[in-house]
């Protein structure tokens, strides 16, 4: 952590470890060593990859890798964690930087590629476990296909389906192999429209098992 970011935190009145400490207090019991050993790399930064980046910078994992060739528009507003000060910017430069506004004490690294089968394996090698956050079918069938060939034992998390107003008890967490995992009700279409309360719900999926995993569970 810079000089800078030290001296901005001590504006607050505590010491660096006071604030490290009293920010993941509420988190599970013996959560916060495993959660920020850990590094998560996420496909996409939009309404999922977004949700779920934040939800886990909030509860301490220690590096996230953002991955998206995006820049913040001003449809994304109604779902995507951005800022009208950020439309124009790189998604993944954006949301780096909304991250360390609540959470300095992690790590996030911002690549601003497009995935493809010539650069997965150096994009997740890295990763201890591997999220998909595209809304582009042909995108998510290239990460699975090429993840399983590459990766064949490391978690993959995926979501299906989180368009329109159906009910949100509709999106479940499914494991449909050994080290695969889909979250979403996996019928509804973006075509319906994609709105922040369902796209959130799946996101809260997502991040849910990504933490389950880490710390050693299963999916139900």
């Amino acid at each position: 952590m810079s000089n800078f970011k030290e001296k901005q935190l001590q504006l607050y009145g505590h010491s660096i470890t006071d604030l490290q400490t009293q920010m993941t207090s509420r988190n599970v019991a013996h959560s916060a060593l495993p959660l920020s050993s850990s590094k998560v790399t996420i496909a996409g930064a939009g309404g999922l990859g977004s949700n779920i980046a934040i939800a886990l910078a909030r509860i301490g994992i220690g590096h996230l890798t953002l991955v998206d060739f995006d820049q913040v528009e001003l449809s994304n507003l109604n779902r995507q964690q951005y800022k009208l000060n950020q439309i124009g910017m790189a998604k993944v430069v954006a949301l780096k930087q909304n991250i360390e506004e609540f959470n300095p004490f992690i790590s996030v690294t911002p690549l601003q590629v497009t995935v493809s089968a010539a650069n997965v394996a150096d994009l997740f090698a890295d990763a201890d476990v591997i999220c998909e956050a595209f809304d582009d079918p042909a995108a998510k069938a290239l990460l699975l296909r090429e993840c399983s060939r590459l990766f064949p034992q490391k978690p993959l998390v995926m979501a299906s389906g989180m368009a329109g107003i159906h009910p949100a008890n509709q999106i479940k967490t499914k494991q449909i192999n050994q080290h695969v995992y889909v979250a979403g009700d996996g019928v509804s279409s973006g075509q319906e429209g994609l709105m922040a309360p369902r796209v959130m719900v799946a996101a809260g999926h997502q991040a849910n098992q990504i933490v389950r995993l880490i710390l050693g569970n299963q999916a139900d």
